[in-house]
């Protein structure tokens, strides 16, 4: 059986809004699928995804192929979970920094 990662279309006519779904390859667009694994709105500005990587990750690494979309949508996911993860850890290290810079000076007697 190939198993793709695709987009499965939904919304109303002139408004459209994708599931990125783990289909069997042989079933149609909108058919059967396996998992919904994101959603994709392409008429929001901005972050107008949602996926959960390690969902999309663990089917890749068991051979299913992503198409072109999917596979953009994966690479900016990413991009943006990392981007997430540095930010938090600079402010997690700038309040320790502060708490420090907070505290009285020690006097020697």
């Amino acid at each position: 059986m190939a198993v793709s990662i695709r987009l499965r279309r939904e919304g109303a006519k002139n408004r459209p809004y994708y599931k990125v779904v783990v289909a069997d390859s042989r079933s149609p667009r909108d058919g059967k699928f396996i998992e919904v694994i994101g959603t994709y709105d392409p008429k929001k500005p901005g972050n107008n995804s949602s996926l959960r990587i390690e969902r999309a990750e663990y089917w890749i690494s068991k051979g299913a192929q992503p198409s072109d979309t999917v596979r953009s949508l994966i690479k900016r996911n990413k991009k943006q979970a990392t981007a997430a993860q540095a930010s938090s850890a600079t402010e997690e290290g700038s309040s320790h920094v502060g708490e420090q810079a907070s505290l009285p000076p020690e006097t020697s007697n």
